[in-house]
């Protein structure tokens, strides 16, 4: 399996407009941080966590020449924006899945009513596949996928474990029957979004003790704002197991 960083970045991305901080003027390219996704492929398999509004830019920038669906943690802008711009893999492959909680692809619904038409679609408009998550596995590619469930602040998110490989992401609070089902993975990615607390994020403080009790082989730390500092500076003082992620960064599992 590989997995592909698209982005690594919280929902302004780094550098933030307008902005003088010293890691958003950083001349470091870790610390340029577009919003965040993953893709992750296996066998012939192509998949995309999250499509925020970098997405097109994401795609260019990795060759991504095909995508067989995406996975949805939740419906905030900075990880669905960048719905519309599936159209080129539409275009040459056909509808597109999407797999989302009810309340997710009710949300998408709602924004992007044009792709969901069914009488009357505007003939640019590309046609998805929607596949409605519970709380429970399912098959991608003949692998078993299995949903995390977390808190984001108090809103529900989804993280997924892909074999010995799991993604989550805007988590606050989780609760222990969801941390049972990550442990044994290798690599566990999760957000930590700066050193202060923050209401909806974990900050460094609670990432570091998540990884403690999931206990994977590697972490990696993703949705990263400008206050978590410096790339360089903050990875040196990171357990030797635990890295920080950054765009276009490749791993194999």
């Amino acid at each position: 399996m590989k997995v592909t960083f698209l982005g690594t970045g919280t929902s302004q991305g780094i550098p933030i407009i307008g902005s003088d901080h010293p890691v958003c003027l950083s001349d470091d390219i870790r610390d340029k941080r577009l919003r965040t996704s993953v893709l992750i492929e296996w066998d012939n398999c192509s998949y995309v966590v999250d499509c925020g509004p970098d997405f097109r830019q994401q795609m260019l920038r990795s060759n991504c020449k095909k995508i067989d669906g995406i996975l949805f943690t939740h419906e905030h802008s900075d990880h669905v924006l960048g719905l519309d711009d599936i159209r080129p893999f539409y275009f040459r492959q056909g509808d597109i899945s999407l797999y989302a909680h009810k309340r997710v692809i009710r949300a998408l619904k709602k924004r992007f009513d044009y792709i969901f038409e069914t009488k009357n679609k505007y003939p640019g408009a590309p046609s998805v596949n929607i596949k409605r998550l519970k709380n429970k596995s399912f098959l991608l590619g003949g692998l078993e996928v299995i949903p995390v469930k977390a808190l984001h602040y108090k809103l529900s998110v989804f993280g997924f474990r892909f074999n010995d490989f799991c993604y989550t992401t805007d988590i606050k609070t989780i609760e222990d029957k969801e941390i049972e089902k990550i442990k044994g993975v290798k690599v566990l990615v999760v957000n930590a979004l700066r050193i202060e607390p923050h209401y909806s994020h974990f900050n460094l403080e609670e990432a570091l003790a998540f990884i403690d009790r999931v206990d994977p082989q590697y972490a990696y730390l993703t949705h990263i704002s400008h206050m978590l500092g410096f790339h360089a500076e903050i990875e040196q003082q990171l357990p030797d197991n635990v890295f920080l992620a950054y765009d276009n960064l490749e791993i194999e599992i």
